[in-house]
Formats: C-alpha cells, sequence, structure tokens
C-alpha cells in the first residue's frame, strides 16, 4: 500500500511538474509575441521620424535661396532622396553611413516613399564625427534605374557630383549632361556639394516592412504600385513644395 501511495504521489508531482512547463512555454510564447510587437512599433516610429526630419532637411536647404537647389534641378529631377543626419568622417578610416528615403516621379505625381541605406568609406587622414544632411537628385533615366534596383554603387553603376546651387543653374547647363546623381549636403548649416563615390545605396527591409506591414520591393513602391502611407504625408508635401519654395526665393 506504502508504496501504490508512492506511486500516485509521483504521478500527481508529475502531472504538476508538466502544467508548470506548460506556463513556462506559454510565458515565453507570449514573452515573444510581446517583443516582436515592440520591435515593430519601434521600427515604424524610427522609420516615421525619419520622413519628417527629411522633410525638415528638404525645407531647410530650400529656405535659403542663394544656396539652395535651383528650380530648374528640380523641374528637371526624376527622384529626389534625402539622408537625414548621415554620418561623415572617423579616425583615420573615413566612412559614410545613413539612412534615408526616395521617392520618383510617376504619372500620378510623386510615388510612395522607398527607404534605403547608404555607405562607404574612403582613406583618408580624418579626427571626427560629423552629421550631414544630405539630398541626392537623380536626374535621368539610368539614374533612376539604378535607384529602382535593390542595390548599387555610386561611381560605379551611376556618376555622382555636386550640384548646382543658388538662384537659377540655367547659365550653365552641364549638370544637365553626363552625371545620374547630383548631391547637395549640409553640416552645422553650411551647404556643400558631396561625391560619395564609393558608397553602396540599398535598401532597407526593416523600414519597409515597418511602414508597409508586407515585403514591397523598391522598384514597384517607387514606380507607383503602392499607395503611399498618412505617415509619408510631410514628406511628400515637402517634395511637392520644394519648387514653389524654390520660386518663392527668387
Amino acid at each position: 500500500m506504502l508504496h501504490g501511495c508512492d506511486r500516485i504521489k509521483n504521478r500527481g508531482a508529475g502531472v504538476e511538474e508538466v502544467e508548470i512547463v506548460k506556463k513556462l512555454m506559454l510565458f515565453v510564447v507570449l514573452l515573444s509575441f510581446a517583443s516582436l510587437s515592440w520591435a515593430d512599433d519601434s521600427a515604424r516610429e524610427s522609420s516615421t521620424k525619419r520622413l519628417n526630419n527629411a522633410a525638415e532637411v528638404l525645407h531647410a536647404i530650400m529656405a535659403a535661396p542663394d544656396t539652395g537647389i535651383p528650380e530648374e534641378v528640380l523641374e528637371h529631377a526624376k527622384c529626389i532622396a534625402v539622408v537625414p543626419n548621415m554620418v561623415k568622417g572617423g579616425f583615420i578610416f573615413g566612412g559614410t553611413h545613413g539612412r534615408g528615403v526616395a521617392t520618383c516621379r510617376t504619372a500620378r505625381g510623386w510615388s510612395a516613399p522607398a527607404f534605403f541605406s547608404v555607405a562607404g568609406g574612403s582613406w583618408g587622414l580624418q579626427i571626427g564625427v560629423e552629421g550631414v544632411d544630405l539630398i541626392m537628385v537623380i536626374q535621368n533615366d539610368k539614374g533612376m534605374q539604378q535607384l529602382l534596383a535593390s542595390k548599387f554603387k555610386i561611381g560605379a553603376d551611376a556618376s555622382a557630383a555636386a550640384g548646382p546651387v543658388g538662384r537659377h543653374a540655367s547659365a550653365n547647363t552641364n549638370w544637365k549632361m553626363e552625371t545620374e546623381i547630383l548631391t547637395y549636403s549640409r553640416a552645422h548649416g553650411v551647404f556643400a556639394g558631396l561625391t560619395l563615390n564609393g558608397s553602396v545605396v540599398q535598401q532597407d527591409n526593416d523600414s519597409m516592412k515597418a511602414i508597409y506591414g508586407r515585403h514591397v520591393n523598391t522598384r514597384e513602391v517607387l514606380l507607383g504600385k503602392v499607395a503611399a502611407p498618412a505617415s509619408a504625408r510631410a514628406f511628400l508635401n515637402a517634395i511637392r513644395g520644394a519648387k514653389a519654395q524654390a520660386q518663392s526665393s527668387n
């Protein structure tokens, strides 16, 4: 009888252990879902902030009539990409890294924004890290095709040069010739060109998923096949208003 009682007690203890294990597994699953939800919310918030920062960068550059992007360049643009607060510089080995947003002209106006990253390095004796706001104006079909791809290298796949600044650019038409990308940058309120040769531009999958909620690629977004989210309103309004801002500064 004692052995039988022991078996019953052991069986009861085993059931309790199984229940404890089940509860622990359920807790782990719920914790995983909570972590994924938090990560999604964090990525969405970060991507939305980038859109708003990009709008502010464009407004700031266009508000400077003597050093802003000329009206003719904007009128000629196929796509516009903005990288707020790109990190530039380093110790001994210099480099650049940033995340940006881009939009292209379509038959129905400017497309929904596509998210991308830009990274590259260049050897040089330099010390310090600097935040640079960058605007890239893609001005022909070849440059646009490179941007539509998931990844390309500036300098090898598409040429880049510092764009003209000021009220008008029509007096010098060299900027219209061979260069695919015109660059504009601002650091500490000072505007200057930035070639970025050797930098790699590629799709930012995490931000694309965070904003669109599903897997979409750069091409379908920039060709206007995906509706623009509400979070892109400020950025697209800044893009649409840039030419008018340039005109009002004349």
